[in-house]
């Protein structure tokens, strides 16, 4: 996340990819692991039953977590993020790697706990917060979708008038 962070505008430019078509592809890929963390799963649960059996699953491969840990929608939305600093005044410097390292902590915890929280919440509670994050997961992604087509739009001349915030 912080290489992203530091050098994703200069890998932009060495390939020649705008921003905002690195917008508009995060954000189908958000959008799509949205779909799918929201969407039933054909058991009903994202927890494997198994009865009589007391292997209960990995839930480190639950998909609360792992497909949208570090991946192409993340990487987006920190270059989304980073290029809307224009100005330090406007957002201190630290305040994007603070939310990186914030996030980091947060994930750690979650993973490193995340038997205990199973148990806590029960599968049906597991299932309900994957839904929920799912939802706001596609939300964001349509967000960035919304952002990439508007600036490419822009950028290309098809429309004139300020980029959105």
């Amino acid at each position: 996340m912080f290489f992203f962070l530091v050098f994703g505008t200069l890998v932009m430019h060495l390939f020649g990819v705008p921003l905002s078509m690195v917008r508009i592809v995060g954000g189908i890929i958000l959008m799509r692991l949205g779909f799918e963390l929201f969407a039933p799963s054909p058991a009903g649960s994202i927890i494997p039953s198994s009865k009589g059996d007391t292997d209960q699953g990995d839930v480190a491969f639950i998909p609360l977590a792992m497909p949208i840990m570090v991946g192409p929608g993340v990487i987006a939305t920190i270059l989304g993020m980073s290029s809307l600093v224009k100005h330090p005044q406007d957002l201190p410097l630290s305040g994007i790697p603070f939310a990186l390292v914030a996030t980091m902590g947060i994930t750690y915890l979650s993973l490193a706990h995340a038997r205990k929280l199973r148990r806590w919440f029960g599968p049906r509670g597991v299932d309900a917060a994957s839904r929920i994050v799912g939802f706001f997961v596609a939300a964001m992604g349509m967000g960035l979708i919304f952002h990439g087509v508007f600036e490419a739009l822009h950028f290309y001349g098809v429309i004139a008038g300020q980029k959105p915030v």
